[in-house]
């Protein structure tokens, strides 16, 4: 390992327990900085109520951690946003927000269009279809950001199981992440690969760095955020904090292949800015049981980039 990710690792990574709620309250309190959870979600009917209602009932009392918790639906055809709707959640659809700006496919353009529906100095990511969340997953991010104010963004790592459920305990999950994502790190920003899990849905940065850096509109989002606050700010405005575990449903190869294929083009993008392109083709194939049943499949991958929010009008 380079050896500044490994002195970053000893003095950048925490635990979720090292954050009494207490302590966090009092920190934000003094700070008088305000919260947002954000939870970007497509069609997470089954897991998006349970996880609405643990961060209602345990961080938003009487005297709240978290000031505001949205769900940003991404063109659902289940009933995801009335499922959140009632545990708790203000709602938005990701088309219905700025609509003057058009819309997009994708959770990176969720992401990107929260900045205009929320107003929380620190914002808390979370994904939609975690069947282990816990409240631990958003203090244990808040944590860094309220203790330290060089850290800038905060990422969660966590032991990933390959199933969703009690089948299996490998933990094989990740698969983006240790054949795409870190073989990029480790080549092209080696001070970077300290960070365990760099395509972690759950994340949490300042809300002035995010409104001031483009945003990927589709699963490169997270990577991005990551190489490019490193490069403005540096690897001391990283952190990560272990949340446990994280179980979750997972997509078949070709999407994964997809999915990583979006990450590659957003770290080409960082390299060679001027050679990026919007979108290309991938192409997969499918063997059948007889040669007339083998099929090509094309599947095209979006690799756009909102601009900085801050520039279309986002509130500071």
């Amino acid at each position: 390992m380079h050896a500044k990710a490994r002195e970053w690792v000893s003095t950048h990574t925490w635990s979720s327990r090292d954050f009494p709620d207490e302590e966090l309250r009092a920190l934000k309190d003094a700070l008088g900085v305000s919260v947002s959870v954000v939870i970007p979600a497509r069609d997470e009917a089954a897991t998006i109520g349970g996880i609405v209602g643990q961060v209602r009932s345990a961080l938003m009392g009487s005297d709240p951690l978290v000031d505001e918790l949205i769900v940003i639906d991404s063109d659902s055809v289940d009933d995801t946003g009335a499922r959140a709707l009632l545990a708790g959640a203000e709602v938005h659809r990701s088309a219905d927000i700025r609509p003057d700006l058009g819309s997009h496919r994708g959770k990176g353009e969720a992401i990107w269009k929260s900045l205009f529906a929320t107003s929380g100095d620190l914002l808390v990511f979370l994904d939609a279809d975690v069947t282990t969340f816990t409240p631990r997953y958003v203090t244990g991010l808040l944590g860094p950001l309220l203790r330290d104010p060089a850290v800038q963004l905060v990422k969660g790592f966590y032991d990933r199981d390959l199933a969703d459920d009690d089948s299996v305990s490998l933990r094989q999950g990740g698969r983006v992440t240790e054949l795409t994502a870190r073989p990029v790190l480790n080549m092209w920003w080696p001070e970077l690969a300290g960070i365990i899990q760099p395509l972690a849905g759950e994340w949490a940065c300042r809300r002035s760095l995010l409104q001031a850096e483009s945003v990927p509109v589709g699963y490169g989002v997270e990577i991005a955020s990551l190489i490019d606050t490193y490069e403005r700010a540096g690897l001391d405005a990283l952190a990560q904090v272990d949340l446990g575990s994280r179980r979750h449903s997972h997509q078949d190869l070709i999407g994964l292949s997809s999915m990583a294929a979006e990450i590659l083009a957003t770290a080409e993008r960082r390299r060679h800015p001027s050679t990026g392109v919007d979108a290309f083709e991938i192409v997969h194939f499918t063997r059948g049981d007889t040669d007339s049943e083998d099929a090509w499949e094309s599947r095209s991958v979006t690799t756009l980039e909102r601009p900085p929010a801050v520039t279309e009008g986002a509130a500071c």
